[in-house]
């Protein structure tokens, strides 16, 4: 199977929008030729020299990793440094680099889904949820082409709410237009004022799907010139965004908990709060540092919240109201791979795909 860059980097993209990544990171590809054919690709966490290296020898001329290796701007490229290192040597041997990072944390079905199944979590929702990542879309139609133009919006992504697809509000009325000399009317006659029966038609879409579906909507509707209204929404989008909750199917006493998050997760290490008499049964987890969310998590009703990079004051924070426990940046992030393995396999089934062998995890425990 013969496939570019942009060929991976659209299957992960439609999986993980970049649309949803922070704005302080660099998710996407960070160097290569979005044109250049792939012969396969290494999957990793961090885009280490060591991966890079593991890359060569594989073979591999593409690297996805989690984290970014390029945050900020590079001025110069001289080596110096491993990251300026690592550019270097994926110029020079022309191997891809792409990251999918908080746009992968931010999905439903992303980072914190794959630890949610570990842990045997049901009822999941997103912890934060993100606002401003709606519009509704109103247009008018004639009652005889709504369907046209709903299946053109539908199958552009427009009326997804939750669990529902195809979702629109439709209402009946009429419309007046007139027509100059120019004009090219579906109906009625230049210079004459028009009256028409239409359709109108509201859908509720992403924000990055705005342009794909404004072209839908002009290639099926019928008029010359189209009516529509565009309205920012503050409702939160429930599928996308920080964190995530859930309830375990039998309750557990801490102990017994923190001892089954220990191997699950395959650390040697997790920092906690006490509260060893505490039931847990609602668990809040973010994957990587989710210190942020942790007020999020107390509001939720969470007995405990699961991530990593607290600092020693932000315990403190927990005030008896929640349990927290720090597994490890890396430890919480580290079956990420896995999540890149499957939604390339699933797409790509017979391309090359190959899992990096490398421990990149700067810290380690005695």
């Amino acid at each position: 199977m013969k496939l570019k860059t942009k060929d991976i980097t659209s299957c992960l993209e439609s999986y993980a929008p970049l649309a949803y990544q922070e704005s302080y990171d660099n998710s996407g590809l960070i160097c290569g030729n979005p044109e250049t054919e792939i012969s396969s690709v290494l999957l990793t966490i961090d885009c280490t020299e060591e991966v890079m290296e593991e890359a060569i020898q594989l073979g591999c001329n593409m690297i996805v990793a989690h984290h970014p290796i390029v945050f900020s701007g590079l001025k110069k490229i001289t080596g110096r440094t491993y990251i300026e290192r690592v550019i270097l040597k994926a110029i020079k041997n022309d191997i891809a680099l792409y990251a999918a990072h908080t746009n992968l944390d931010n999905v439903e079905n992303g980072v914190n889904a794959t630890i949610a199944r570990k842990l045997g979590l049901v009822k999941t929702r997103v912890l934060s949820p993100k606002e401003g990542q709606l519009r509704k879309l109103l247009t008018f139609c004639p009652p005889d082409k709504r369907e046209t133009v709903h299946q053109a919006l539908f199958g552009a992504g427009a009326g997804h709410i939750g669990n529902y697809d195809q979702c629109s509000f439709n209402s009946e009325g009429f419309g007046t237009f007139r027509g100059n000399e120019k004009s090219n009317a579906y109906v009625g006659e230049k210079g004459k004022q028009h009256q028409e029966k239409e359709t109108k038609i509201e859908v509720i879409y992403p924000v990055h799907l705005e342009r794909e579906i404004l072209k839908a909507l002009f290639s099926a509707h019928p008029y010359e010139e189209v009516a529509y209204d565009l309205i920012p929404l503050s409702n939160q989008n429930k599928q996308v965004g920080s964190g995530l909750i859930g309830d375990l199917v039998q309750e557990e006493n801490v102990a017994a908990f923190l001892g089954r998050l220990k191997k699950q997760m395959q650390t040697s290490c997790i920092r906690y709060t006490s509260s060893l008499n505490k039931k847990i049964k609602k668990v809040a987890l973010c994957g990587g540092s989710g210190s942020f969310l942790l007020t999020d998590a107390i509001a939720a009703g969470a007995d405990i919240f699961v991530s990593a990079d607290f600092k020693y004051h932000q315990f403190f924070d927990a005030e008896n109201k929640i349990v927290i426990a720090d597994i490890g940046h890396y430890e919480s992030e580290q079956f990420t791979k896995q999540l890149f393995y499957d939604i390339l396999t699933k797409k790509f089934p017979i391309f090359a795909v190959h899992l990096s062998k490398k421990n990149t995890n700067p810290i380690n425990y005695i």
